[in-house]
């Protein structure tokens, strides 16, 4: 596999082809925030929490490091003004679906982002996708999976499945930065519970 020289916040990394800005950044112990990155699963780039400024061939862009290949000569800033402010709103944004969340106050902390900059949204899914991806590469049972679109998206358990399969499994639980998941869990329970044809 050939090897790709890079910079990551001044320092120059040798990096394995095929690998994203952020795997090259923790091999050098550079920690770039994300909501939705699982090391066993295909990089998604839905939260958007990884953003920095990728330069190559004097021009310089944002990018989402999780999904963002390496490149010869490419340098990248993890923390600049830019995307400090970038991480601010996105974290923002995310808050008025998931206040409560302990990753997101953590990050709102170092951010300085303000937890009630937008309007709250009748919703705690931040669409990171953890779960949907997790039971469908991993478990390969799809149990869970999103309905709608845009702001409207949601997860949502498939009651056929989930009463064969998720009642011992949960694996996808601990993922879920937000209580969403447990929230989608215990409506589909009670529909399992008032409606039986479903063989568990």
């Amino acid at each position: 596999m050939s090897k790709i020289s890079l910079n990551i916040d001044g320092i120059e990394v040798e990096a394995n082809e095929g690998m994203t800005v952020l795997e090259a950044a923790q091999t050098i112990g550079i920690k770039i925030p994300t909501l939705c990155h699982h090391e066993q699963l295909e990089p998604y780039g839905g939260c958007r929490v990884c953003t920095v400024e990728a330069e190559a061939k004097g021009r310089t862009k944002l990018v989402v490091a999780c999904v963002y290949p390496v490149e010869e000569d490419l340098v990248v800033r993890t923390r600049s003004e830019k995307v400090d402010r970038i991480r601010k709103m996105i974290i923002q944004l995310l808050m008025s679906r998931a206040p409560e969340s302990e990753q997101l106050i953590e990050l709102a902390r170092e951010y300085g982002a303000d937890k009630d900059r937008f309007e709250k949204e009748a919703s705690f899914c931040i669409h990171c996708g953890l779960c949907v991806r997790y039971c469908a590469e991993v478990k390969k049972l799809s149990a869970v999976g999103f309905i709608n679109r845009g702001a409207k998206r949601e997860i949502n358990f498939i009651p056929e499945i989930a009463a064969k399969e998720c009642w011992d499994c949960k694996e996808c639980f601990p993922l879920c930065p937000t209580s969403a998941l447990q929230a989608a869990y215990g409506f589909t329970e009670s529909l399992i519970a008032a409606s039986p044809p479903y063989e568990t």
